[in-house]
């Protein structure tokens, strides 16, 4: 006798969320099953890659990793194009690390040019991260979010202390916004609704319920997600929103990439790639190429063998 397979049909689609302007834009989410599970529902926008770059050159990358870059990682804006020309990025990532006052406390006048060039230069959507000091980024992202103002942008990041400024700037320029939470369920949900309850629209904001890359910690983000992805299926419109992992910035700080050479850090990166997309990621912001590239397969396997290409 066959066994006939339990399948979960859900009531509720995650939001889409578009990146960019034109034939360039990149759409994240939409999805109304848990991932690659195309008998019970649909994918209609594959996960995506995100290279990650400094509007600097990074001090405190390994060797290991600065190496696929050479001396482009000296000029961001040569950097960026590196990642569309020879790695083929869709979507690019832009770190302001220069801003915080640990490397140095630039102002917005000082990025405002580098960000408008890699704009220019890349041709592809772009998200926009503060260099993680609240007080420098309340200064300088709604600066920046002017001076891209109109081009559908992804800023980030907004946390439940820090998120009027970034919320209110996002707003007015027509931009996007990452929503943080410490991967807390109850904490994300709050966030997204302070900053729906500013007029934001649900739908152009992505969460980022953040990440490890070891142990526990990983285990634990992938119960969050699962989670908050089930309650946005059944209908919890302010968890059903995109999720964005920041995969290569938790992984390449630990001592055992650092220190163990490239294979061990790219097999870190992928594998905690892995496990974020089996966990609901729509947007893995990475670092080596390697990675990227093999987990860009990786995802184009996955769709392809679901029949939802």
């Amino acid at each position: 006798m066959p066994i006939e397979l339990v399948k979960e049909k859900y009531s509720t689609p995650i939001n889409t969320v578009e990146i960019g302007l034109g034939a360039q834009t990149v759409k994240i989410g939409g999805e109304s099953t848990l991932p690659f599970l195309f008998d019970e529902g649909s994918m209609p926008n594959a996960p995506i890659v995100a290279p990650e770059i400094l509007d600097c050159e990074p001090t405190e990358w390994s060797e290991s990793l600065k190496g696929p870059f050479g001396d482009s990682m000296k000029d961001p804006v040569r950097w960026a194009s590196k990642c569309v020309k020879d790695f083929n990025a869709k979507i690019l990532c832009v770190r302001l690390q220069s801003t915080h006052p640990d490397y140095g406390g630039k102002n917005a006048d000082h990025v405002i040019p580098i960000v408008n060039a890699i704009a220019k230069s890349a041709g592809v959507p772009l998200i926009i991260i503060g260099g993680g000091d609240d007080e420098r980024d309340n200064d300088v992202l709604p600066k920046v979010s002017q001076a891209l103002k109109g081009e559908n942008c992804l800023f980030g990041i907004a946390t439940q202390n820090n998120y009027k400024t970034l919320a209110a700037t996002c707003l007015a320029d027509g931009h996007s916004i990452i929503a943080e939470s410490p991967i807390d369920i109850n904490i994300a949900k709050q966030v997204n609704i302070l900053i729906s309850d500013m007029g934001f629209d649900p739908a152009r904001i992505v969460m980022h319920p953040t990440t490890t890359s070891l142990g526990y910690g990983m285990e634990y983000v992938y119960s969050i997600m699962e989670r908050g992805r089930l309650a946005a299926f059944i209908g919890d419109k302010m968890l059903a929103m995109p999720f964005v992992l920041f995969v290569g910035s938790e992984v390449w700080k630990t001592k055992e990439s650092k220190e163990s050479g490239a294979a061990q850090g790219i097999n870190w990166e992928v594998a905690t790639a892995v496990s974020m997309l089996q966990a609901g990621a729509d947007l893995l912001v990475m670092r080596h190429p390697d990675a990227a590239r093999t987990i860009t397969k990786y995802i184009e396997i996955a769709m392809d063998r679901g029949g939802n290409k």
